[in-house]
């Protein structure tokens, strides 16, 4: 999987003696010869291989030996990175490629890329042997009248262990597609026949693009995040191109795209930007086409290289783009949704906190709520050096809001950290000040082990002491669990929504021509792990993230989505408490009997019921990933996928509802259709009316 973009982090200055990468004699694990036409490592990257190696065992938090348990980690990363699907490799070929499999260890000690290149040539060699039989293939009509059946889900399936059980497994491959083109778009056969034809046309396109520079980035990615999820390896193309396009990539629809096998997917969704607006595009959704205008020709952009389909996606402000996602809540067998967007470029105050009044009706009585939402934890780092008056901070923003809303007699105030992945650690410090009098708010742990205190330092001043909650989902992580962890820690509000991501590390940018100078050609960067957070009781924010007091019904699950669910990602783990003083406000007791009225609710409240059944369904139905070829069943699973499809599109609706144009909707239709925070606002009322 090829990272397109990635967080900005601060570069780290490290030093440790090793050999000159130049000088060094390179060992091979196996002879190797190369036929003509295939790729082939350079010597800069086998001392590149050496130095990255020397680097993450080194100063990586996870503190990992180069052994054999690691390398085969190492094989299975790159097999999957290579051929996830198990369709183009055969089984006698990975029993092949066996004899790496306990070697990659040494490999990246002596700068041996054998394994890597070997690998890689042999898979590409099967696909075009399977690109031949495509062609093939497609120059026949398709049939839908057999009753047979196509198991989507092709990640515990088996290579396949014969040509002809290869041949067969391609088949029902492409006329699943092709049964998808048909019925997502009415299509006739003949259109049917010429976008599978281009789709893979386009395929061999990717593949004959492929650099020597990929396949190294490919291999040393499958090191590298054998370690954690977040730590990555940047060939110097990718490095450049993030460097050029961080500033771009924030105009057009707002969201950050990387390559995810045969689809571009969502990485995230800017605040402000008309993909968050129009809050029907997520992170982790995959783009399957785009087109320009509300009329516009849809483009499969199936096997298409991210820059290419971010070339399709930009375009100038005020035009019309129309995508069509694949959601990672998708349904085997139902269609993809179509997404309409109006370019425009981000500016910074549609990315700053917002407020609003709500009244919530708990047991006959009318409770007034105010409601602060923070897309992120911005700051403005330049402003704030220069200590410019009024600089532009999350902290700022809220204490303003408060204020307004205390004018305005609320009874109770609902942080919502919806979606919110996080920003600044110094922000989500000095908010979590704005509702303590003062102490510690997290603490972090390097990978020297040395543990550092952040405190609140506002002299005690307390902006507001009255009735709190914090609403999070699945989707808010780093920033923003660190502000919700310090809430509940010192049991000043509630937590209310979904467990939190539990992205509880830091990371940072390495540049690796700092260490081999006499290159005379850049060699990339190096993106890694080096703090971990943790909670002032001491318990770690990775991983677990932060468990609310009061859990609604949610679609995402832990196993599916977060950190939970990457295979390297860095386990939970406790440390030392740092003294700290509990407000008791929120204690146990109460928890107790808020949990106790929302599950009255839940039993009792029509459209809560309806929620938790539709949740209920739909992961019911995503259970199920074999899909029928026979035509007349899959009209009927699609129609069913799709109303199933419900659920997902309700727990989605995490902020404001926009309109058409992009403009966030109107407070009272806000209210009617945001669910989740309503509940919160009740939760928040029984708080304060048990209080009275």
């Amino acid at each position: 999987m090829k990272k397109y973009l990635v967080t900005l982090v601060p570069v780290l200055m490290l030093s440790f003696q090793m050999d000159s990468p130049s000088d060094k004699v390179i060992t091979r694990t196996v002879p190797v010869t190369y036929a003509e036409g295939d790729l082939k490592p350079t010597i800069s990257q086998e001392k590149v291989e050496t130095l990255v190696a020397k680097l993450l065992t080194t100063y990586h938090y996870r503190k990992v030996r180069l052994n054999d348990s690691l390398s085969a980690v190492v094989w299975d990363n790159y097999l999957k990175e290579i051929d996830g699907s198990k369709t183009y490799l055969l089984a006698s070929d990975v029993t092949s490629f066996e004899k790496y499999r306990d070697q990659i260890d040494d490999a990246l000690v002596n700068g041996d890329l054998t394994a890597a290149y070997d690998i890689y040539n042999v898979f590409r060699k099967r696909f075009q042997e399977r690109s031949a039989f495509i062609k093939e293939q497609l120059k026949k009509p398709f049939t839908f009248t057999a009753d047979e059946t196509f198991n989507t889900d092709r990640e515990k399936a088996s290579w396949p262990k014969s040509i002809e059980e290869q041949n067969d497994l391609w088949r029902k491959i492409l006329k699943n597609q092709a049964l998808d083109l048909k019925l997502g778009g009415n299509r006739s056969d003949s259109a049917v026949s010429a976008l599978m034809t281009q789709r893979y046309n386009n395929l061999d396109k990717a593949i004959n693009r492929v650099k020597s520079a990929d396949v190294f980035q490919m291999y040393m990615n499958s090191f590298a995040e054998a370690l954690d999820p977040h730590t990555n390896y940047l060939s110097p193309s990718n490095a450049d191109r993030f460097n050029q396009e961080m500033s771009q990539s924030l105009e057009g629809i707002g969201a950050m795209l990387q390559e995810d096998g045969d689809y571009i997917k969502i990485t995230n969704v800017l605040p402000g930007g008309p993909a968050f607006k129009s809050n029907q595009l997520k992170a982790n959704d995959k783009i399957a086409g785009v087109a320009q205008g509300d009329n516009g020709h849809m483009v499969n952009t199936m096997n298409w290289q991210v820059d290419e389909v971010v070339k399709l996606i930009k375009g100038p402000k005020g035009t019309v783009v129309r995508l069509q996602v694949i959601s990672p809540n998708a349904i085997a067998g139902a269609p993809p949704k179509e997404i309409r967007l109006v370019r425009e470029k981000i500016k910074l105050e549609e990315q700053r906190a917002k407020k609003e009044v709500i009244d919530v009706v708990d047991n006959g009585k009318t409770v007034k709520i105010g409601v602060i939402n923070i897309p992120m934890f911005y700051r403005d780092f330049e402003g704030a050096r220069r200590r410019e008056e009024g600089f532009s901070s999350t902290t700022s923003d809220v204490k303003k809001f408060v204020e307004e809303l205390k004018a305005e007699k609320v009874q109770g105030i609902v942080i919502d950290l919806r979606d919110n992945g996080g920003g600044s650690l110094t922000e989500a410090i000095d908010l979590t000040g704005l509702f303590i009098p003062k102490g510690p708010v997290v603490q972090v742990k390097e990978s020297t082990g040395e543990t550092e205190v952040y405190s609140d330092k506002d002299g005690g001043a307390v902006v507001y002491d009255g009735p709190m909650a914090v609403l999070v989902n699945r989707f808010s992580a780093s920033a923003s669990e660190i502000f919700a962890a310090a809430i509940q820690d010192y049991k000043r509000g509630i937590i209310i929504g979904g467990q939190t991501y539990g992205k509880g590390t830091v990371q940072t940018l390495v540049d690796l021509n700092q260490w081999l100078p006499k290159e005379p050609e850049k060699v990339g960067q190096v993106k890694m792990t080096i703090q971990k957070f943790y909670r002032i009781n001491g318990s770690s924010t990775q991983h677990r993230g932060v468990t609310p007091d009061v859990e609604l019904p949610s679609a995402f699950s832990a196993e599916e989505y977060g950190e939970s669910s990457q295979p390297s990602a860095l386990p939970w783990d406790h440390i030392n408490s740092t003294r700290y003083d509990a407000s008791q406000a929120v204690d146990d007791k109460i928890l107790a009997r808020l949990r106790a009225r929302f599950d009255q609710r839940l039993k009792s409240d029509v459209e809560l019921k309806q929620l938790a059944q539709d949740l209920a369904d739909f992961k019911k139905a995503k259970e199920n990933t074999v899909v029928s070829l026979l035509e007349s069943k899959r009209r009927k699973e699609r129609e069913d996928a799709e109303r199933k499809r419900t659920a997902a599109v309700k727990v989605s609706q995490m902020s404001a509802p926009a309109d058409e144009t992009g403009t966030p909707a109107k407070t009272e239709s806000k209210k009617k259709k945001d669910t989740y925070l309503n509940e919160a606002g009740l939760v928040l009322a029984d708080y304060i009316l048990a209080a009275k």
